[in-house]
């Protein structure tokens, strides 16, 4: 899997949501290796997308599509000041990955010193943490570069989500958290109270 990560500051919520409405009936067909997007607008007017494919080259022959271009040049104008793109070749899916069943989607992206062994300790943790916070669905992690990283959780609602922050780990996961939270650094957090998720056209 390969995920292309859009970000940028909103200035027409209402255009941008049907830019995205347009892309989902008149695009999504063409896209092959497409396998779907997570979307939505923080609190701040920041726009942040993850759109999933099968690999890089999918996601590229999408780009070079005339349509897709024509799309992004009336698309781009929804934004006030830069879009920046950021291209995760290494995708990691835990718990199933992501739900377009979620209410509610948290967003963190940062920098870690050791990639791999993040990816390592998602996959420890499965059963255990699902039964500590059945409201997590699944979740991503793509990384970038040599320590980019862009995580993304889903729940079936921030409420559930809020009030199961605040239980005791039990002593079985602790060290695995602590040292989850150690790789990840300083986090910056992207809230999508309402996420946009869309799916291949069957």
């Amino acid at each position: 899997m390969f995920i292309q990560v859009i970000q940028g500051k909103v200035s027409d919520a209402d255009r941008l949501r049907r830019c995205m409405d347009r892309w989902t009936e008149e695009l999504r067909p063409g896209a092959v290796g497409y396998l779907g997007t997570t979307s939505g607008l923080c609190d701040d007017g920041t726009f942040i997308a993850l759109a999933r494919f099968e690999s890089e080259d999918a996601a590229r022959r999408n780009s070079d599509r005339p349509e897709q271009g024509a799309w992004w040049a009336e698309t781009e104008q929804c934004f006030t000041g830069p879009v920046t793109f950021m291209n995760c070749p290494d995708v990691t899916q835990w718990l199933g990955g992501g739900s377009d069943e979620a209410g509610f989607v948290q967003i963190m992206e940062g920098h870690t010193r050791d990639q791999r062994r993040m990816r390592e300790l998602l996959g420890q943790g499965g059963d255990r943490i699902h039964e500590l916070r059945p409201e997590i669905l699944g979740g991503t992690l793509a990384t970038y570069g040599n320590d980019g990283y862009v995580e993304a959780v889903y729940f079936t609602s921030e409420a559930e989500a809020r009030a199961h922050e605040k239980l005791e780990i039990p002593d079985d996961l602790r060290s695995l958290f602590d040292e989850e939270g150690a790789l990840m650094g300083e986090v910056e957090y992207f809230d999508l109270r309402q996420p946009m998720l869309v799916s291949p056209q069957r």
